[in-house]
Parts: C-alpha cells; structure tokens; sequence
C-alpha cells in the first residue's frame, strides 16, 4: 500500500556524511520526513561532508535568497602530492618534497585572501554545451574555461603537521575549495590535494544546528518534524517588514499595494521579508516607487495563502 506523502513546509539543516550525493540527502530525507517535496539550496560535493540545507514544501520558494551566500569550510590538505581530480578521488600524478612550515604557510595564504579569479576545473558540474565537465574529464578531454571572481573573505591555518594542512576558509558563491587548495600547494612550491572538505557554515546557519541522517532515523516523526526550521529561515539576510492585514490580504493577492508612513525607510527594487498579522510570515516582496514616505510592494516570492492563514489561526 502506497503511504501518503506529507505537505509540510520547512528547512532541515543536515550534516551530510562523505559518499552521498546531495541528491541522494534529499531522497532519504524526504523518506524519513514522508515529504511530499523536498530540495536543496546547492549542490556539496559527494567527497564532502557537513552542512546542507534541504528544503521542503513551500520552503523551497526561497531557496535562491541562499545561492549567494558565503560559505565556510575545514579543508584538509595533502602537501607533497597532486591528483587529477584535486581530491582523493582522482589519480597522484605527481609527487614532490615538502619543505614548509607554519610562517611560509601563513605568508601563502594572505596571498590568497581577498578579490581574485579561479578557472572552474575539469571534473565539475558545470556544463559546456549541455554536458557537465566532469563527464567530458572522464573521456580525457579538456575544454577551455572561462575564470570566475570569487572573493576569499576568510583563510587561516588550523593546523600543520608534517604534510598535512588543515585550513579554515570562507569563500562567495562559486569558489572551488579544490582548486584553491592546489593554487595552495603550487604557491608553496611542493602541490597539494584535498583529502578532507567539511562545510561548517552558510548563509547564517552553522553546522552546530545540524543533525545527520542517521539521528533522524533515530527519531520518530515529532521530533522529526522539530528538526525544521521556518521558510523565512532562508531569507533572513534580508530586511523585513510587518504589514496590516488590508496590505497584507492585497499583496497576496497579486495586488501592488502603495503603503505608507513607513517606519523605516524603503529602497528601489530591494527584497524585504513581509509578515502579516500575529507575525506570520507572507514571503518576499520587491519595494519600487519608493519617497520618504510611501513605498509599493509588489510579490516575488509568496507563501501558500492557506499556510499563513494557519500561522494566523493555529
């Protein structure tokens, strides 16, 4: 007998183990949580483990306010040896001394700080004419890529001992940790490969607030279902709003509502968080036309009417 799947709405933040694909944490969780949709908010690599927010239902309307946030990682490095995928799921294809301590190292990584361009690698998800590159890599074929700016806002030694390098970094969207830890090798005079990558932050959530596949399966579907957090969860990098019930019912509508004696001052074509009554939560709504006292909102992103209806009448 088929079971009925669950409209629930949420985010769960899951501490994904090495070996599994993003897609993979999705199919299991959306088992365990008898979901009737389920996301995620970017891809982390099989190779890697740690945070990765999955959304459900409704949820994964908001799902891009999380594509550009940055990210933090623990990278463990393998000094002395280059591989053909960067990580140890490629080929050594070559091997040299290691001569370095901590001060060259600490020298080395302020290079790397800051505003720069990166070259996607080979064996990556990104496609050149609808096939991704890493099947193109498979049949030993290499193709020009065009560079990337990525910003490293954050790079610090843990650790190092002997040829092993563990980093703390914090990168923008599209930062390839891989390839920046063989420019690391490179700039260190001996290369180097991943051997470890854990996600430990992204977009406000921390990998603290994490459970693994394994807990949820341990749990029954209450505790289940408090492991997730709220839609708006995705959106708080954005400024909210709280709107009256009138302005409120309009936007939802599809309407543009003109509001006014605002107490706190809108910008052209910024996002915000709208809340309606009892505070819950309506969506994100684009603000235009915006003076010193009035301002329209116009919907970019809506919760189901009947979802914040709940939330006003629970």
């Amino acid at each position: 007998m088929k079971i009925a799947r669950r409209a629930i709405s949420g985010v769960l933040l899951l501490d994904k183990h090495a070996g599994l694909s993003s897609n993979t944490a999705v199919g299991w969780s959306k088992r365990l949580l008898n979901a009737e949709k389920a996301g995620h908010t970017g891809t982390l690599d099989p190779f890697a483990t740690g945070l990765l927010p999955l959304c459900f239902g409704e949820a994964a309307k908001f799902a891009r306010f999380m594509l550009d946030a940055e990210k933090a990682y623990r990278a463990t490095l393998k000094l002395g040896q280059k591989s053909s995928t960067g990580d140890t799921e490629g080929q050594i294809v070559e091997t040299r001394p290691v001569d370095v301590d901590i001060n060259k190292v600490n020298v080395v990584l302020a290079r790397f700080a800051g505003t720069q361009t990166q070259i996607p690698p080979m064996h990556s998800a990104l496609k050149q004419g609808g096939v991704p590159l890493y099947k193109l890599a498979r049949q030993g074929l290499e193709v020009e890529r065009a560079p990337r700016e990525i910003n490293v806002t954050k790079l610090r030694a843990v650790s190092l001992e002997g040829d092993e390098l563990v980093i703390d970094t914090v990168v923008t969207k599209g930062t390839y940790i891989r390839v920046l830890a063989e420019d690391i090798g490179e700039a260190l005079g001996c290369g180097a490969h991943l051997t470890a990558l854990r996600r430990t932050a992204t977009g406000g959530f921390g990998l603290e607030q994490a459970v693994t596949l394994e807990t949820l399966d341990g749990m029954d579907i209450v505790q289940r279902d408090a492991k997730l957090l709220p839609a708006d969860s995705l959106a708080m990098a954005l400024p909210e709003i709280h709107l009256d019930a009138i302005t409120a019912k309009a936007l939802q509508n599809g309407q543009t509502p003109r509001i006014a004696s605002l107490s706190m001052p809108l910008r052209d074509t910024e996002n915000y968080r709208a809340y309606g009554v009892q505070g819950a939560f309506l969506g994100v709504a684009t603000a235009s036309q915006c003076d010193a006292e009035n301002a329209t909102l116009t919907a970019l992103r809506m919760m189901a009417p009947s979802l914040v209806h709940n939330a006003e009448n629970p």
